[in-house]
Formats: structure tokens, sequence, C-alpha cells
């Protein structure tokens, strides 16, 4: 099995927030294959299913973002994986511009605080991630206050897109390996 998280916070006020992009790739995935999140465990909102022939468990953490190590440390144990070849990350990413897609085997967290929680509570850096741009914050602009704003009417249907586009590129992953995704869509 391979767990597929997406991150972002729970609750209505955080939704299509630029911080929930990884739960909304998570919805494209449920769409797009069929599979319905129908339990409760591990901290988070899970369901399990079939993409792409790999039997696979999709996650959307319920610890809000600074405490996601905690949710997926404690399903990675309880199916006794390897991050290195059982974890997939979605997550947002502000040093990327919104809409553009990168995907890597391992690295640092990169200044996310989901991913330094992560990677402290896993003990490793080496997992694959797909990184979606939500643009670079603007200097008048708090981080927080960023990554928990929506996005303006004008890049709504580009980050459509791009939840799309890593939805596609996580089955990628699935099918022929991170490093064949990363020559393809980073």
């Amino acid at each position: 099995m391979i767990i597929i998280a997406g991150l972002g916070n729970p609750g209505d006020k955080y939704e299509h927030t630029r911080h929930n992009t990884g739960f909304e790739v998570i919805d494209e995935l449920v769409k797009k294959y069929g599979i319905v999140l129908d339990f409760a465990k591990h901290n988070a909102i899970c369901g399990k299913g079939i993409i792409e022939g790999e039997k696979v468990m999709l996650m959307k953490p319920q610890t809000y973002m600074n405490s996601s190590g905690e949710a997926i440390a404690d399903a990675i144990g309880f199916y006794k994986l390897y991050p290195n070849d059982g974890l997939i990350v979605i997550y947002d990413d502000v040093d990327l511009p919104a809409g553009k897609i990168r995907v890597r085997e391992s690295g640092s967290a990169g200044g996310h605080n989901g991913m330094k929680d992560i990677i402290e509570k896993i003990g490793t850096e080496d997992f694959v991630r797909v990184r979606v741009g939500v643009g670079a914050k603007p200097e008048e602009w708090d981080l927080a206050d960023w990554v928990l704003s929506r996005f303006p009417e004008e890049e709504v249907s580009l980050m459509k897109e791009a939840r799309k586009t890593a939805a596609e590129a996580v089955a990628d992953i699935l099918t022929n390996g991170a490093e064949h995704t990363m020559s393809q869509y980073n």
C-alpha cells in the first residue's frame, strides 16, 4: 500500500485557501478514481482504493497543517511502510508560481511548517512529494495571512488545472516512478 497524503487545515474556514491545495488534489484523485473518503483513522479522513493498479490510502490529516506529521507518522507505523517507497505528500508551495508543479524524491522542508513536522515525526526527508505552486507572498503580506488567503478570481481556473495536473503526476509516480514523473512534470 502507498499512502497519498494531501496537506491542509480542516474546517470550512480554510476551504479553498492556498494552504489547502493538498486537500484539493486529494479531492481530484477521489473524483478521478472513485475512491471514497469514508473513514477516520490516524487523525485523518481516509479512503482506500486502487490508482493505476496500486493499492493506496488517500489521507487528509485533520491535525492542522503545522502538526501534519502526527497523522502521517501514525499511518506509516500502522501499515509498517518505509517512507521512501510508501508515501507521497502533496502540498502548497509559496516558492513556486501559482499553478506550477514540482515533484521531488526527497529534500528539506523548504520553510513549509507542515513538511518540517512530517520530516521530524517520521525521521527522514526521503519520501516523494508533489509541490503545487500557490504564488509568492507579496512584500506587504504576512506569510500566515497569505497561505490562509483564497485565490483571486483570475487564478481560480489556473489552480483548478494545477490540481488536475498534480493528480495526474501522482498517477504517473505510481505507474512509472518519481524519476520519470520529475522528467515529465518539472
